[in-house]
C-alpha cells in the first residue's frame, strides 16, 4: 500500500482506501465541521467508549479528518470502513479520538520523560 505517512505528534492516523494510504488529521477545522454534523465531539466520544458509535458516525468522522478531499469521495470513505470492518477501522478510530481527548498530550514526548 502506498501512500501518506502519519505525524502521531498530529494525532494523525491512516485510513486505506482504494490501495492507498490516506492521511487522516484532526485538525481544529476538521473537527468543528464533524462536530457540526455529528453533535459535540465528548459525547461522540463517549458513545464510541460504550460501544454505540455507529458505522455512519465513524466514516463521517473519518471524512471531516481526511486530509485530502479533493480526490475522494465521501461514498468511498464509507466504502473503505466497510471494507476494513469495525475490526479494521478500530485503529484509525481510536487515534483520532485520542487526539480529540488529549490534543498533543495524546503523541508521546519525543524528548521522553521529565527528568527528576
Amino acid at each position: 500500500m502506498t501512500g501518506a505517512v502519519p505525524n502521531p505528534l498530529r494525532g494523525e492516523a491512516v485510513l486505506p482506501i482504494g490501495g492507498v494510504s490516506r492521511l487522516l488529521r484532526p485538525s481544529f477545522a476538521a473537527l468543528v465541521a464533524a462536530e457540526q454534523e455529528l453533535g459535540p465531539l465528548f459525547a461522540l466520544v463517549e458513545r464510541a467508549a460504550a460501544g454505540r458509535l455507529g458505522l455512519g458516525e465513524t466514516a463521517s468522522l473519518f471524512w471531516h479528518c481526511l486530509a485530502d478531499r479533493a480526490t475522494m469521495t465521501r461514498e468511498a470513505v464509507g466504502e473503505a470502513v466497510v471494507e476494513l470492518g469495525l475490526a479494521g477501522a478500530a485503529g484509525p478510530l481510536r487515534t483520532l479520538l485520542a487526539a480529540i481527548l488529549q490534543g498533543d498530550d495524546a503523541a508521546p514526548d519525543p524528548a521522553g520523560p521529565p527528568r527528576a
